[in-house]
C-alpha cells in the first residue's frame, strides 16, 4: 500500500482529474494494446499504454495542453519558454501554435536531429545550448523576454496533464473489466510519473506504481532510497536522451517519495529488445526513453508472471536511421 499524499504539495488529484475534463477533444485517447507473445514471454497479461499515438508522438502533450489552456490572455500575450530534448519541447511548440502563442525552446546542443526538426516545424524558435546549461538559459531567456516558463515537470499544471494517462489507464481497465496489478512508467524528470501516481492513488489505491529510468541515469531510484534528491553525475552514455534529467525535480520528487512503490533501472540492450519488441509485436514506434518500462517489464525487473502489469510507452520520436538500426540487432 502506497503512503497517504500530503495535500499540501502543490498538485492534487483533483487536478488531474479536472486536467481530464478540460483536455477532452484536445488530446488523443491512446490505445492500451497487447500481444499474446509477449503475455506469453513474461507469464502473465501485459497491457501496453501506446502514448506514441499521441499527438507530437509523446504523452508530453496532455501537460503543454494543459498548462496553456490555463493561462489568462495577459499572459498568453507574452509568450512561453521552456528546456526540452525534444518531446516537451514539440508539445508546446504545437499547443502554443493552437492557442496562438510565440514560443521559444531551448534544446541541448547534442538533442536528436529528428526532435529538433519537428519542433520547428510547429513553430517555435529554437535556440541551444550545452545540456547542462539548459536551466540557466532559460531563465536568462526568460527575464530578457518576459516569457511564461513552463517547465517540463515541475509546472503544477504540466504534473496535473501528465497525469490524464493514468485516468485513461484506469478507465480503459474499468471498460475491460479487469483491475492491474502494477503499472510502470518511464521517469525523467519525474512528472509523467507523479501524475499517473496521482490518478491511480485516487483511483485505484493499492495498485502500485514504478518508476523505470535508464541504467547511469537512475536519479529517482537513487533519490528515494536516500529520501532526498540526488542528482545524476552525467557522465553515463545513453540513448535515452527523453529521459536525461540531471536530477529529480523538487515537485515531482516530493509526490514520488509519498506515491511510488519503488522504482527500477534498465540497460541499453534492454531498452533495445524492448524497442524490437514494441515494433514486431504491437506494430508500434518506440523511442528509447519511450520504451524503457516496457524493457523492465520484458527484462524481469519486476515480477510479472501471473500478473497483469501496464506499461506505459511515452514516446515513438525516434530518428529513422537509429530506429533502423535497432531493428536490426546493432
Amino acid at each position: 500500500m502506497t503512503p497517504t499524499l500530503p495535500e499540501t504539495l502543490g498538485v492534487s488529484a483533483q487536478d488531474v482529474l479536472d486536467a481530464g475534463h478540460r483536455l477532452k477533444g484536445l488530446v488523443v485517447t491512446t490505445p492500451l494494446v497487447e500481444s499474446p507473445l509477449l503475455n506469453a514471454s513474461i507469464g502473465g497479461r501485459l497491457l501496453v499504454k501506446a502514448e506514441c499515438l499521441q499527438r507530437t508522438g509523446s504523452f508530453k502533450m496532455r501537460g503543454a495542453t494543459n498548462a496553456l489552456a490555463q493561462m489568462d490572455d495577459t499572459a498568453r500575450a507574452r509568450g512561453v519558454i521552456t528546456h526540452s530534448s525534444g518531446n516537451h519541447g514539440q508539445a508546446l511548440a504545437s499547443a502554443a501554435r493552437a492557442f496562438g502563442l510565440r514560443a521559444t525552446v531551448v534544446m541541448p546542443d547534442d538533442a536528436p536531429a529528428l526532435k529538433i526538426e519537428l519542433t520547428r516545424a510547429h513553430g517555435a524558435e529554437v535556440v541551444f545550448c550545452p545540456r547542462h546549461a539548459r536551466e540557466q538559459t532559460v531563465a536568462r531567456l526568460a527575464a530578457e523576454s518576459g516569457a511564461v516558463v513552463i517547465h517540463p515537470y515541475e509546472t503544477p499544471a504540466v504534473i496535473a496533464g501528465q497525469g490524464t494517462v493514468g485516468l485513461e489507464i484506469v478507465e480503459q481497465c474499468a471498460a475491460a473489466s479487469v483491475v492491474p496489478d502494477q503499472v510502470l512508467v518511464c521517469c525523467g524528470g519525474g512528472g509523467l510519473t507523479a501524475g499517473v501516481a496521482l490518478a491511480i492513488d485516487r483511483l485505484l489505491p493499492g495498485v502500485p506504481v514504478i518508476a523505470v529510468e535508464p541504467d547511469g541515469w537512475d536519479d529517482t531510484k537513487r533519490s528515494l532510497a536516500a529520501g532526498t534528491l540526488v542528482a545524476n553525475d552525467g557522465l553515463t552514455a545513453t540513448a535515452c536522451d527523453a529521459l536525461q534529467a540531471m536530477c529529480p525535480g523538487t515537485l515531482s520528487f516530493s509526490l514520488n517519495r509519498a506515491l511510488l512503490a519503488g522504482a527500477v533501472s534498465v540497460d541499453e540492450a534492454m531498452v533495445r529488445h524492448a524497442m524490437r519488441q514494441a515494433f514486431v509485436h504491437l506494430k508500434l514506434v518506440a523511442e528509447p526513453g519511450g520504451a524503457v518500462a516496457l524493457a523492465a517489464a520484458l527484462a524481469g525487473k519486476v515480477e510479472t508472471a501471473d500478473r497483469l502489469s501496464v506499461v506505459v510507452l511515452s514516446g515513438g520520436n525516434v530518428d529513422p536511421g537509429r530506429f533502423a538500426s535497432v531493428l536490426a540487432g546493432d
